[in-house]
């Protein structure tokens, strides 16, 4: 129904009469029974901003008409009553008396669930996808002449073929291995002439890159993977484009883009924003500098714009029926833009989530962006999420440092311990590696061993687990930090592969392994209660070993890291406090009871006890 009704709207905005023919509608539709009662239509074609707009349908009111400084944009404020029905508002364009175009705006039917939806949590485990990289299962869009960056499955930094038909033939696989959430990285269009494939310069903010298939191909993943329990997570950057973004031809006003779009590079210098003796200079150029040339940045400062940005958000959640959104780059956008973006998205969908990423080892800093955080200054917040890049970091060195007073698993320990500063650490996404950085069975020195040990942490850890593909089967770039190559592609994903991870065919030892694990483990982790829920409990490392709990009134474990080489025993007059109700536990993966007195806890692991 929906496609149906844009389809027709589209139809009907070129009659054959018309002076003027409308090039683009964005967005291309919108629902009844939203949260908030305003809706910014951005109406485009040649000298648009020449005709008066009006507009007839019960319910429905034109507020506010705006020109900019581009003749070619014109944006509509309407207001929504709350009882308006589905169905086609009519928008006159006029000269005088002649009416040169009606266009026919969908405005659709809401499914009644929408507002209350489900978002990720410490419930899932996310399975995060680079959609190039992992599955071609549509050779025929590999390549298209109407885009410059064509296959070349050679090249790192090349278009490989994966596309989210190829993800769809591989949703029962993401089933199997126990994950819930499915987070995408960008998957919309990127007409960039090279390095296109990882999705972060968009140039068409409302349509799939064709390379991976359409809207409706995305809207049809979700489907299918919700009927699977599996929630999908957007890639969203409200920071930039791509320098190929249509906006670039014909830009609506002087101050759409930073640094009136020229580039200045930004500092990077995050700090900016926090410090009390900070200059402007260096907040506007961490925030307004631009990443690279080919990278303009958005001046969310801009009313129009911000409101494009937010509004986009929803547009996709609602049309794809998504269980979150992933943010790009998250502080380098207009901090006052961002509070509203959050109010706006947490408005709407009350029980969404939103996970931002804010790329430093200060957790201060990181603190300083979650919603219910105490900050020195009044700024609101309404983000649930950040990613714990500190905790990402902690854990590495404390894995792979030796053991003395202030290294080792000790790091792991003050980490955690910084907890207060959050508003929520029970919401943070926990992460082993992500598509940015090395692989973890790499910044594990490629030692199984760890690895199994780094696993186990972020399953049971505080928080929201996330797992890069290719983790399950120890994917690695020992000879390489190119992104290219940390964005391998999946084994078996494409007909010539020698290996199949889907299948386990001439994987080898070692990976397979470690697939069998990592399913063991995230199956085992969609029920236990305490994981989800549990307080989070932990006593200082020493000699070599770390132990930590989460308790709950249905499910009670203990986690311990050992890194000796030789087995160790529980030191039960230590943990006294902790253990004095409990006399036996069970190893989850094993399934081995033992008596608390009796346990050994074997070298170089992480074990898992429920405790009874």
């Amino acid at each position: 129904m929906t496609r149906w009704l844009i389809g027709f709207c589209l139809l009907v905005s070129l009659p054959s009469f018309a002076d003027i023919q409308l090039q683009r509608v964005e967005p291309a539709n919108w629902w009844v029974g939203m949260q908030s009662q305003r809706l910014q239509i951005m109406l485009y074609g040649e000298q648009v901003s020449d005709y008066e707009p009006s507009l007839h349908y019960p319910g429905v009111t034109l507020v506010n008409t705006e020109r900019v400084d581009s003749p070619n944009y014109l944006f509509l404020t309407l207001e929504l009553a709350k009882e308006v029905k589905p169905g086609l508002v009519s928008i006159q364009l006029r000269q005088g008396d002649n009416i040169a175009l009606v266009h026919k705006y969908p405005l659709l039917a809401r499914d009644n669930a929408s507002a209350g939806r489900p978002g990720f949590s410490a419930k899932d485990s996310i399975y995060l996808i680079t959609p190039d990289r992992f599955a071609n299962g549509n050779p025929d869009n590999d390549s298209l002449s109407a885009l410059e960056d064509k296959l070349n499955r050679t090249a790192p930094g090349g278009r490989h073929g994966g596309d989210l038909q190829g993800i769809i033939n591989h949703l029962d696989y993401i089933q199997a291995m126990g994950f819930t959430q499915i987070w995408l990285n960008p998957v919309l269009e990127n007409a960039m002439p090279s390095y296109s494939y990882h999705g972060y310069a968009a140039t068409d903010f409302y349509r799939v890159d064709p390379r991976y298939g359409s809207n409706a191909l995305y809207q049809q993943l979700a489907q299918q993977a919700n009927a699977r329990g599996i929630g999908v997570i957007i890639d969203v950057v409200l920071n930039h484009i791509g320098s190929q973004h249509w906006w670039m031809q014909d830009l609506p006003s002087s101050d759409w883009l930073n640094f009136s779009g020229q580039f200045v590079a930004t500092t990077h210098r995050r700090e900016a924003l926090h410090d009390p003796y900070a200059t402007d200079w260096d907040k506007r150029h961490f925030s307004d500098g631009w990443f690279v040339e080919t990278m303009p940045d958005l001046n969310q400062r801009n009313p129009l714009l911000a409101t494009y940005l937010i509004q986009n958000s929803i547009w996709w959640v609602e049309y794809a029926g998504l269980s979150g959104i992933r943010i790009d780059t998250y502080s380098y956008s207009e901090p006052e833009f961002l509070s509203q973006y959050t109010a706006r998205l947490m408005a709407e969908y009350p029980n969404l989530n939103m996970v931002g990423e804010e790329w430093t080892l200060n957790p201060s800093i990181v603190a300083y962006w979650q919603r219910d955080t105490q900050r020195h200054d009044g700024y609101q917040s309404q983000l649930p999420s950040l990613f714990d890049f500190p905790l990402q970091a902690a854990l590495v060195s404390g894995l792979t440092s030796q053991e003395n007073w202030n290294s080792g698993l000790r790091e792991i320990y003050l980490s955690l311990a910084n907890d207060y500063l959050y508003g929520r650490p029970q919401d943070l996404v926990v992460m082993p590696d992500n598509h940015d950085m090395s692989r973890i069975f790499t910044q594990l020195q490629g030692d199984p061993q760890l690895w199994r040990m780094a696993m186990v942490f972020f399953a049971t850890v505080r928080g929201i687990p996330q797992f890069f593909y290719g983790t399950e089967i120890l994917l690695a770039n020992p000879d390489s930090d190119d992104h290219g190559e940390i964005r391998a592609d999946f084994p078996g994903g494409w007909p010539a592969d020698k290996q199949n991870a889907f299948t386990g065919e001439h994987l080898s030892p070692d990976a397979k392994m470690a697939q069998n694990f990592m399913r063991q483990l995230l199956n085992w982790r969609k029920n236990a209660v305490a994981v989800h829920q549990g307080r989070f409990v932990h006593y200082a490392p020493l000699e070599g070993t770390y132990h930590y709990f989460r308790l709950s009134e249905k499910q009670n474990l203990m986690v311990v890291l050992n890194k000796n080489d030789q087995p160790v025993k529980l030191d039960l007059q230590r943990m006294r406090e902790t253990l004095t109700e409990f006399s036996t536990a069970t190893e989850v993966l094993s399934g081995k009871s033992t008596a608390l007195a009796d346990i050994s806890v074997p070298a170089r692991t992480a074990s898992i006890f429920e405790l009874n």
